[in-house]
């Protein structure tokens, strides 16, 4: 009894801060969001995400989200396996020199963009000294991407890395030892067994990419509406808190959806490792064939 009261007691505060800090926003959200200015029930605040306005900011959202994530998955992968075969003695030191970054404020790492991006940034003035072409980036769905692959590359790249280090040596050699070939060992024994920390980074960069609103306001230019930015206005602009909820509604839902591939496809994580086995199992046999047909 002394041991269920203490952990009752030890419990509680992180109760009482869900409690606070996740359901009563999420019971106020699902208010504001299904009931209209009197307090009456109503679906109007959800329908209005098949507008045209809002039907394009959530598209264009999702896009630039889409194209942002397998960026960072296209950097993070190589760069992984880069650490992960090096096998480095000092794991906190790679973990510290990836969330490095991430001390700095979130704003204040996306304002640095910006001024490296603008029409008279510093890129734009080492192209001039340099007598070469300007570019144009700023306020464009690019700068947008190069901001959202900059802000979330670190989420890709832990989980690939903690996947590709946990892959046993032995595993690579046995494959390389009965015949298969470097692309083999990638598409048939790497790649699957590294599925679980792509499914975990792919879903880290892809929610808060789908979600924000800073990123494109400073290096969109406000020019660019995300559905981020559309919900943002509707709180702080017009102070339609029942549409902007309504919108979120709809936002919370492909987050869900999302979630729930996610982690239907990490249940999935069995039978990649069974079509592992069962290359180790065809490879042998047939490796045990050819030494018949020799002898």
């Amino acid at each position: 009894m002394t041991d269920k009261k203490t952990s009752r007691l030890l419990t509680s505060p992180y109760i009482a801060w869900a409690v606070i800090f996740i359901l009563v926003p999420l019971a106020m959200l699902f208010y504001y969001g299904l009931t209209d200015v009197n307090g009456g029930l109503t679906l109007d605040n959800i329908r209005a995400i098949a507008e045209p306005v809002h039907l394009r900011a959530l598209l264009l959202a999702v896009v630039l989200s889409v194209v942002s994530t397998i960026i960072c998955f296209l950097l993070a992968y190589p760069l992984g396996m880069i650490l992960a075969k090096h096998k480095l003695s000092s794991q906190g030191l790679i973990t510290t020199l990836f969330i490095l970054p991430m001390w700095m404020n979130f704003l204040l790492r996306t304002l640095a963009w910006m001024t490296l991006l603008e029409n008279r940034g510093v890129i734009n003035g080492i192209l001039d000294f340099l007598h070469l072409p300007e570019i144009n980036i700023i306020n464009t769905p690019g700068a947008i991407v190069l901001g959202m692959v900059y802000n979330f590359l670190p989420f890709m790249i832990l989980p690939i890395y903690n996947s590709l280090s946990s892959i046993d040596d032995n595993v690579i050699n046995a494959a390389r030892d009965l015949g298969a070939d470097a692309w083999q060992t990638f598409f048939k024994i790497t790649l699957p067994l590294s599925v679980p920390g792509i499914i975990s980074g792919v879903t880290m960069v892809f929610i808060p990419a789908l979600t924000t609103f800073a990123i494109s306001t400073m290096l969109g230019g406000s020019k660019i509406l995300l559905i981020g930015n559309v919900i943002e206005q509707e709180f702080t602009l017009t102070y339609d808190w029942n549409l902007g909820a309504g919108l979120s509604i709809v936002l919370m839902v492909f987050i869900v959806v999302n979630m729930v591939i996610s982690a239907m496809s990490e249940g999935d994580d069995s039978s990649e490792r069974r079509n592992v086995k069962r290359f180790f199992s065809h490879t042998s046999g047939s490796d045990a064939g050819s030494g018949k047909d020799e002898r």
